[in-house]
């Protein structure tokens, strides 16, 4: 089990991952999109996206530099365990609340307002299912495991571990004295990975770079008073009417 969870289950939702969206993109470019349904409610839509997306953003730079900053570069800039620990405790759990009660919000929005409920597909429900507990999951597993002065040091166990996959040659034994709410986390999050090239998380791929550098667009106003002066084409002249 330790070697499936550990060692086999990470390259199985990167393969997932690249492969799914290599396939969405190639076969799928129109449904490639986050299938806005603002046109059937923007209020609450309003509120709650800004919460979840900024949210996660602060969520996912939080868990970069946890996973891939080693302790020892911290410590180089005199950063103290004690202080590392502060910040990923209070600006760790700000980020998952916010994340938390942007996507409350927006489930709650799906569901009671009824074209973008039928707008939802199975999939949709999956991807919210997971990314919810995933969220819910990585919170517990932090305030559960940690108090003011100590806190579980994962950058001795997990990060170490997600490092090691990228040579090949995963350090599952690392993961053997993990808590179970932390084991928990990573699997949801493996799962989430799986799954976004078959939902509309994967637009998170894209990015509007084209409009950097399209030509602009003219408008031009239908208020006749605001029109340049140009003689009219002969066979264009107005007709008396």
């Amino acid at each position: 089990m330790r070697t499936l969870l550990w060692g086999v289950l990470p390259y199985v939702a990167v393969a997932l991952l690249i492969a799914g969206t290599v396939w969405r993109y190639r076969y799928d470019k129109f449904g490639w999109t986050t299938r806005s349904s603002q046109v059937y409610e923007s209020k609450l839509l309003n509120i709650a996206s800004p919460m979840f997306h900024y949210g996660m953003l602060f969520v996912l730079v939080g868990h970069l530099m946890g996973l891939f900053i080693p302790e020892s570069w911290t410590d180089a800039v005199r950063l103290k365990e004690h202080a590392y620990h502060i910040i990923s405790l209070y600006g760790g759990t700000v980020a998952g609340v916010l994340a938390v009660i942007g996507i409350v919000m927006l489930i709650y929005r799906r569901r009671t307002k009824a074209p973008v409920f039928r707008a939802t597909t199975a999939n949709d429900k999956l991807m919210y299912l997971v990314l919810f507990a995933s969220l819910v999951m990585g919170m517990w597993a932090k305030l559960t495991n940690s108090t003011f002065d100590h806190g579980y040091n994962y950058r001795e166990s997990i990060a170490p571990w997600v490092r090691s996959l990228f040579t090949l040659q995963p350090k599952t034994e690392l993961m053997v004295g993990v808590p179970l709410t932390y084991q928990i986390h990573v699997v949801l999050a493996l799962v989430l990975f799986a799954l976004i090239p078959f939902t509309r998380l994967v637009h998170m791929f894209s990015a509007p770079v084209q409009y950097l550098f399209r030509p602009y667009v003219v408008y031009r106003s239908r208020d006749e008073s605001q029109l340049g002066a140009r003689p009219d084409r002969r066979g264009w002249e107005r007709t008396g009417s």
